[in-house]
């Protein structure tokens, strides 16, 4: 029986989601070791490109979360290596990544989608729809990331600071 391929576990990186894709990766890499892969995790920095030349995988699993793991950039990355991944290619990460413009590709398809309004930082200066309403930036991921407003009594104020990419 020959051997299986060696994966390079792609995980962790720069993102506000680092920690689940820790975690995430940790998961996949013993899920595969029990498969009989040979597995190396990569907790991913900026010196990727380098790392995967030195090791050169057979193939890389990509379990990074938000930016610069879901949005094209390792994607894109990889694609230049040759390298095959696990992933949706790069056109479609980064327009996947991009909330407002993915509901409007939906739209456009015909599939059904929520009414959402795209809401620039510091630009909210009353309620931009009426409550209740959940705010979510465009191009992160996890529940975390998401506010809600269940009541107008709540000042959308909160909008514009502490990072909301809104």
């Amino acid at each position: 029986m020959a051997p299986k391929s060696h994966v390079a576990v792609l995980q962790g990186g720069w993102s506000p989601e680092r920690e689940i894709s820790l975690i995430s990766g940790q998961k996949c890499a013993e899920a595969l070791q029990r498969s009989g892969y040979q597995v190396t995790q990569i907790d991913v920095d900026r010196d990727l490109a380098a790392r995967l030349t030195e090791l050169a995988p057979d193939v890389c699993f990509n379990a990074l979360h938000g930016v610069g793991g879901e949005d094209g950039e390792v994607q894109g990355l990889l694609e230049v290596l040759a390298i095959p991944y696990t992933h949706s290619g790069v056109r479609a990460s980064a327009l996947a990544m991009d909330k407002h413009l993915s509901k409007k590709i939906f739209a456009d398809a015909g599939l059904p989608v929520a009414r959402s309004l795209l809401v620039m930082r510091g630009s909210c200066t009353d309620h931009p729809l009426d409550p209740p309403y959940v705010v979510k930036p465009v191009n992160q991921g996890p529940v975390s990331a998401c506010k809600s407003f269940p009541k107008a009594q709540m000042s959308p104020d909160t909008l514009t600071g502490s990072g909301w990419g809104v």
